[in-house]
C-alpha cells in the first residue's frame, strides 16, 4: 500500500483528517496563520495540522495557545517563497522552503490537502512539478466561488489565474472539472455550465470560444451537466448558471474586480451611515440587516481557491487573508479531503478522456506559466 493509499484508508476508517499548512507565505506572516488555525480548531475536532515554517517562531506562537497542543505538528522549514519571486526561480530553489514542505506532505500521503497563502504562480508551478497533473488533464485550473442569487448562495468560476490562456479543449476540461466540483463541493446533482463571452449571441466571441461551445455542448451527457450556452459578465452573480468557464486572464480580472467592488460598496455604505447624527441612528436601527449584508459580501468567509486537475488537493488562500480568511480556507481543505474529492475528480476526467483526446489538436502544449491570484472559495460535502 502506498503512502497516499494508507492515508486515505486511515481517513475513511475514522481517523483524523490531516491538513498541511504553509505558515510563512502570506502577507500577514505566521501570526495570522496560527490565529486562523486557532479559529478553525475551535469548530472542528477531527482535523490535525502539519504546520510548515520557522520552528522557533511557530513554537513561540503555539506556546501562547496551549489548547492547540496535540492538534498541530510543527514541520521545520528554513526557507520562504516570497510574493515577488518568479515561478521559475522558485522551482529551482524551492527545496527546504515552507511551501515545498507543505506540498511534499500531500505528495507523500501524510496529508489529505495543502493550504498556502503564498505566491500563486509559484504555488501552481511547484504543485504541478511535485504533485503532477491528473492523467488526461492538460492545464490545471484555479476555481473560486462567486456570490450569487442561486439557492446555494454561490456560483463557481474557473480558471481564475492558473494559466493566462486556454484553447477549446482546455475550456472543455474546465467545464468537466467545474461540474465535478459543483457536484461534490456544492451538492448540485446536475450543475448548469456556462461559457463566459462578450455576449450571449452565438456569432460573438473568439474562434476558440465558438469551438469550445461545440465541445462542451457535446460533452453534457458524459460530464453529467447541462450547458446553458454563452454567459456575460452580468451573469456571474445570477441564478442562470452554476459553473462559469473562462481562461485564467479573464477570470482573474473578473475576480479582482468583484472583490474590489464589494469592498467599495461596503466602504461607501459605512461612510453614508456615519455622515450625520441621524444617519448614525439609522445605522443602529438597521444594525442587524447591515451585519447580514456585510457577511453576505465578505470574501473572507469563502476564502480559498482550489487547484483542480492535480494529483492532490491544494487550496490557495488569499495572500492578505486574516485569521477569518485562513480559517475558511482550512474549512474548505478539510471538507475536500473528507469527501475524497481528488479521486472523484480523477474518475470524472478519466471517464471523459476519450472525447477530450479526440478534440485536442496534435502537439498540444502540456504546460504553461502559472500567474495571477485568487481570493474566493468555498465548499460543502457532496457525492459524485
Amino acid at each position: 500500500m502506498t503512502g497516499t493509499e494508507s492515508r486515505q484508508a486511515s481517513q475513511t476508517a475514522g481517523h483524523p483528517i490531516v491538513i498541511s499548512v504553509d505558515a510563512m507565505g502570506g502577507d500577514r506572516g505566521p501570526a495570522a496563520v496560527v490565529a486562523g488555525i486557532e479559529k478553525f480548531a475551535a469548530r472542528t475536532s477531527d482535523v490535525h495540522i502539519l504546520l510548515h515554517g520557522d520552528e522557533t517562531e511557530l513554537t513561540r506562537l503555539l506556546h501562547k495557545r496551549r489548547h492547540l497542543e496535540g492538534r498541530v505538528t510543527i514541520c521545520p522549514a528554513t526557507g520562504v517563497v516570497t510574493m515577488d519571486e518568479k515561478p521559475s526561480q522558485v522551482v529551482r530553489n524551492a527545496k527546504g522552503t515552507s511551501m515545498y514542505g507543505t506540498l511534499e506532505s500531500v505528495r507523500e500521503g501524510q496529508a489529505g490537502a495543502a493550504v498556502s497563502c503564498g505566491n500563486t504562480g509559484a504555488l501552481m508551478a511547484l504543485s504541478m512539478i511535485r504533485l503532477r497533473k491528473l492523467e488526461g488533464v492538460n492545464r490545471p485550473a484555479i476555481a473560486c466561488m462567486w456570490p450569487s442569487r442561486n439557492p446555494q448562495g454561490f456560483n463557481l468560476m474557473l480558471d481564475v489565474g492558473a494559466d493566462i490562456k486556454a484553447d477549446a479543449p482546455d475550456l472543455l476540461q474546465y467545464a468537466l472539472m467545474g461540474a465535478s466540483y459543483a457536484r461534490n463541493g456544492m451538492g448540485l446533482s446536475r450543475p448548469r455550465v456556462g461559457l463566459l463571452n462578450v455576449g450571449t449571441e452565438e456569432h460573438k466571441g473568439r474562434a476558440e470560444l465558438k469551438q469550445a461551445q461545440e465541445l462542451i455542448s457535446a460533452a453534457t451527457e458524459a460530464g453529467s451537466f447541462d450547458y446553458v450556452g454563452f454567459v456575460e459578465g452580468g451573469d456571474l452573480p445570477s441564478d442562470r448558471v452554476d459553473v462559469i468557464v473562462t481562461d485564467g486572464f479573464t477570470g482573474n480580472v473578473a475576480l479582482k474586480t468583484g472583490e474590489g467592488t464589494a469592498k467599495l460598496i461596503a466602504d461607501f455604505l459605512g461612510d453614508a451611515f456615519r455622515a450625520t447624527p441621524l444617519s448614525r441612528i439609522a445605522a443602529l436601527l438597521a444594525l442587524t440587516s447591515l451585519r447580514r449584508f456585510q457577511r453576505r459580501i465578505d470574501p473572507r468567509r469563502v476564502n480559498g481557491g482550489v487547484f483542480l486537475g492535480l494529483n492532490g488537493t491544494v487550496v490557495k488562500s488569499h495572500g492578505s487573508a486574516d485569521a477569518t480568511g485562513i480559517a475558511a480556507a482550512l474549512d474548505l481543505a478539510s471538507q475536500l479531503a473528507r469527501s475524497n474529492f481528488r479521486d472523484r475528480l480523477a474518475a470524472r476526467v478519466a471517464s471523459a478522456a476519450g472525447p477530450m483526446q479526440d478534440a485536442a489538436p496534435e502537439g498540444q502544449d502540456e504546460g504553461a506559466a502559472a500567474t495571477g491570484s485568487t481570493g474566493m472559495g468555498g465548499s460543502k460535502s457532496g457525492t459524485e
